[in-house]
C-alpha cells in the first residue's frame, strides 16, 4: 500500500484536513503546521495523486475526444491539432471511439460526466433517425461544454467547427468541368451525414451552372466504405455509358476507388479522372497522385479545442460560437481530362 494523507497526518500529528489543505493550497493553515506537514511529505516520499486533487477542487483538467473512427487518418489528424492547443493549456485528453455506433456514442457521452470531463470535443456519427428527441434531451443534460468538429447536429444549435463543404463539392466538380469533363459522377457517403449532403449540393450546383445536366446515373452511395466504393467502381467500369470523372467523397473511398482501378489494370486519370476528399499520405508514398479536397482536419482539431478552452474559462454566458473553415484545391494531376474520351 503507498503512503496515504492519514499517514502524513499521523506524521506531523494534525488532522487529514490539515494535509488536505496544505496539499490543495486551500484554507488557513498556520506557516509551521504547514512546514511540519510538508517535512512529514518529504520523509515519507510522498506523490499526491493528481486525479485525487483534481477531483477536490471540481476541476479535472481533462477533456473528452469522441470520434466515430480511430482508424481513420482523417480523425487522427484532427486529434493530432486537439492535442497540441491542449497540450499548450495543461489539458489531458480521453479519446471515446465509437465505431460510429449511436449506443457507443451515448455511452462515451455519459462515461464523460461520470468522469466530472470539462467540456467534449466530438464529431457525432451519421445514420438515419440518429439525432432524434431522446439523443438531444441527453445531449442538453450533460452540463459539459461541447464543441462538435466536422459535423453537425439536427435540430440543436451547439457550438462548433465546420467545413463549407458546398464549396468543397462546388469546387471539386467546376475544376473536372475547367478540364473538359461533362461526364461527371460522384461517390457520396451515406446521404444522412450532412459534410455529404453538402458535398452533393456543391456538385449539382456546379454541373446546373455550367448547363450539365444531373444525371442519378452518375450519383453513386459508397456508404464511406473501402469495399462498397471497390465494388461500385467496378460496376462503374462495365457502364455502356461511364463517366469520365469522379468525385469521391472520402478518403476512405478513394482507397477503395484506386483499389478497383489498379486490379482492373486502369490508369488515373487516362481511364477516370478522380478528385477526393481528405488527404491520402499511403497513396503519395506509392506515387499515385491524387487531386483532394483539403478541409485542414489538423486546423479543424485546433480551432475546436481553442473554441472549447475559451468556452471553459468563459465563466459567464455566452452564445453559441461556430466557426466554418473553407476548404481548398490540392492539384495532382488525376483531375486531368483524357483527350480521347468523349
Amino acid at each position: 500500500m503507498g503512503v496515504t494523507i492519514s499517514d502524513i497526518a499521523k506524521r506531523a500529528k494534525v488532522s487529514s484536513t490539515t494535509v488536505s489543505r496544505v496539499l490543495n493550497d486551500s484554507g488557513y493553515v498556520k506557516e509551521e503546521t504547514r512546514l511540519k506537514v510538508m517535512k512529514a511529505i518529504k520523509e515519507m516520499n510522498y506523490t499526491p495523486s493528481a486525479i485525487a486533487r483534481s477531483l477536490s477542487k471540481s476541476e479535472t483538467n481533462t477533456i473528452g475526444v469522441i470520434v466515430p473512427d480511430i482508424t481513420n487518418s482523417y480523425f487522427g489528424e484532427i486529434i493530432k491539432g486537439i492535442s497540441e492547443i491542449a497540450e499548450h493549456n495543461n489539458l489531458n485528453i480521453v479519446l471515446f471511439n465509437t465505431d460510429n455506433s449511436l449506443e457507443k456514442e451515448l455511452k462515451a457521452m455519459k462515461s464523460a460526466k461520470e468522469q466530472r470531463i470539462e467540456g467534449i470535443i466530438m464529431t457525432p456519427g451519421f445514420g438515419e433517425g440518429r439525432f432524434n428527441s431522446d439523443y438531444v434531451k441527453i445531449i442538453n443534460n450533460l452540463n459539459i461544454p461541447i464543441v462538435l468538429v466536422s459535423a453537425d447536429i439536427k435540430f440543436i444549435n451547439l457550438n462548433g467547427v465546420f467545413v463549407d463543404n458546398i464549396k468543397g463539392g462546388f469546387d471539386a466538380t467546376n475544376l473536372l468541368i475547367k478540364e473538359g469533363h461533362t461526364k461527371i459522377g460522384i461517390l457520396t457517403g451515406l446521404l444522412s451525414s450532412d459534410p455529404v449532403i453538402d458535398r452533393l449540393a456543391g456538385y449539382k450546383k456546379a454541373l446546373q451552372e455550367n448547363n450539365i445536366e444531373v444525371l442519378e446515373e452518375y450519383i453513386f452511395n459508397g456508404e464511406f466504405k473501402f469495399s462498397k466504393s471497390f465494388e461500385i467502381t467496378k460496376e462503374i467500369l462495365k457502364m455502356k455509358n461511364p463517366p469520365t470523372a469522379l468525385v469521391v467523397c472520402s478518403n476512405m473511398m478513394t482507397m477503395g476507388v484506386v483499389r478497383a482501378l489498379t486490379e482492373s489494370n486502369k490508369k488515373i486519370p487516362q481511364d477516370l479522372s478522380i478528385i477526393g476528399f481528405d488527404k491520402l499520405q499511403y497513396l503519395d508514398m506509392v506515387g499515385l497522385n491524387i487531386t483532394y479536397i483539403e478541409d485542414s482536419p489538423i486546423k479543424l482539431g485546433q480551432s475546436s479545442m481553442e473554441m472549447l478552452c475559451n468556452i471553459i474559462n468563459d465563466k459567464s454566458k455566452h452564445s453559441i460560437r461556430r466557426i466554418t473553415i473553407a476548404p481548398k484545391i490540392i492539384c495532382k494531376g488525376s483531375e486531368k481530362k483524357n483527350r480521347q474520351n468523349v
